[in-house]
């Protein structure tokens, strides 16, 4: 086997050429250039093992659920000689030069697959601009087109940790990743950090593409974001994404609206717990709207909110459904009812990200086989979308 210089190509759906399903893959480095390959390689089924000293959140928090493994240390030429001998493909992503370099010769003399990215510079833009692109809910094939066109044309990559991070590993490899995500109650980057960012990127005459899960306007701070832009004088435009809150709850079988059963839909931000000084959410209002209730960023929470919508008169027997790790391969629901879901999820130990439904329709399930047919899986797509 030879050893690949530049990056490895992906096809159509952010996979690599070579078939990774199950095989070990150890990724030196945790940074930007990292991240790239360790997204495309885990949405691939690649067995992923990272090793360095210091990781963006984004790896972090792929980590801390399980998606991959993470030794938390410097390497050196002994965890190189494991990697030779246990895994089918070697990453050299440290960032080092140097380091990179040495990886991919003991890689060539091994006669083992090696990636290492050689950096390439590119022309800045006369005229710098930042694009706020939603990405979706996570699944690459939920990302729009006019989202895939903006980051072709980036210099730099703002990237939050539920962005669609696989298709990092379709740019160019000059194509600067910046990992500022936030893990609940840990890592994380603060707003007028990323604020600075992208302003002085577009101030240096890049195209700064600011990439988030979801939809940069609905819990994502791009208002604050675009205010500060505009503040700079700095050239922005956006891209709106499709919002987890609708798809997420549509791929576990749950049509937040249905005729009949619901005419409206809140979607309410679950970080803060009722009753907190900062709370601005009426729970009392939320239990008599009759609306569907779609709760982001609750998992901590949950509880505190059952227990007050209870409170204020809505029926404990009112339908209720979590959905984790929303159109990724890990996606699970959990069913129950307003008065047990919060001891559900405890009990199943579901981590953020997870989206939490109340009313009527969490009750329903469009993906329930009908007689004699095979039910889909969980995050099964349309047919358009599984062939993008």
């Amino acid at each position: 086997m030879s050893l690949f210089e530049d990056s490895m190509q992906y096809d159509a759906d952010f996979r690599p050429t070579l078939d990774v399903t199950g095989r070990a893959v150890v990724v030196f480095g945790g940074g930007g250039v990292a991240l790239r390959h360790v997204a495309a390689l885990t949405q691939a089924g690649a067995c992923v093992t990272v090793v360095s000293r210091a990781a963006g959140a984004s790896i972090v928090d792929l980590a801390a659920r399980g998606v991959i493994t993470w030794h938390q240390r410097d390497f050196n030429q002994h965890d190189v000689d494991v990697a030779l001998h246990e895994a089918w493909l070697v990453v050299a992503a440290t960032g080092q030069t140097g380091a990179d370099a040495d990886i991919a010769a003991a890689c060539e003399a091994h006669r083992i697959w090696c990636l290492h990215d050689r950096q390439r510079s590119r022309e800045s833009s006369a005229a710098g601009r930042v694009i706020l692109v939603g990405g979706g809910p996570g699944d690459p094939g939920l990302l729009t087109i006019a989202g895939l066109q903006a980051l072709h044309a980036a210099d730099i990559v703002v990237t939050d940790r539920l962005a669609p991070l696989s298709v990092l590993a379709e740019l160019d490899p000059a194509v600067e990743v910046i990992d500022v995500g936030k893990i609940p109650f840990g890592k994380a980057t603060a707003q007028q950090e990323v604020n600075r960012i992208l302003i002085e990127g577009a101030q240096a005459g890049k195209t700064v593409v600011r990439l988030k899960g979801g939809d940069s306007f609905l819990f994502g701070r791009g208002g604050e974001e675009l205010l500060a832009c505009a503040s700079a004088a700095v050239d922005l435009s956006v891209i709106p994404g499709v919002t987890s809150a609708l798809a997420v709850p549509a791929l576990a079988g749950i049509p937040i609206t249905h005729r009949g059963v619901t005419q409206g839909v809140t979607v309410v931000s679950g970080h803060v717990p009722p009753g907190d000084p900062t709370s601005t959410v009426d729970y009392e209002a939320l239990a008599r709207s009759g609306t569907t209730l779609v709760f982001l960023m609750a998992v901590t929470t949950l509880s505190a909110i059952t227990s007050a919508l209870l409170a204020h008169g809505l029926a404990p027997a009112t339908p209720a459904a979590t959905i984790a790790n929303g159109t990724l391969p890990q996606q699970h629901s959990l069913r129950g009812t307003l008065a047990d879901i919060a001891q559900r999820v405890a009990a199943a130990d579901i981590t953020p990200p997870a989206i939490t439904v109340i009313g009527a329709v969490a009750a329903l399930d469009v993906t329930a086989p009908r007689p004699g047919a095979e039910r889909p899986p969980a995050t099964a797509l349309s047919p358009a979308l599984s062939s993008r």
